[in-house]
């Protein structure tokens, strides 16, 4: 058998199909989706994906609902957040 590449990882399944953006996202998409996390409820690094959206952690089997591809999902900031209080000064 051949010793494939480590370049094209999970990607190199579609061959020189789809373009090389395509499959580079594809590739980062999976690479996240399929590592394990730290539960929320015991942390240990047992989290895995069970189908889109829905999340298992082995070691306690506890079940949640989060991001498609991540358990975690991006924190929204907005300006008025950012902005910090001016003091006066007398």
């Amino acid at each position: 058998m051949s010793k494939g590449t480590s370049k094209a990882g999970t990607a190199g399944r579609f061959g020189a199909r789809y373009g090389v953006v395509v499959r580079k996202l594809t590739k980062d998409i999976e690479k996240i989706e399929r590592s394990r996390f730290e539960c929320p409820t015991c942390h240990h690094a047992a989290v895995k994906r069970k189908a889109s959206g829905i999340w298992e952690c082995r070691h306690c089997d506890a079940k949640f609902a989060a991001a498609a591809y991540s358990p975690y999902s991006k924190k929204i900031t907005t300006k008025e957040e950012e902005l910090v209080p001016e003091v006066e000064e007398k």
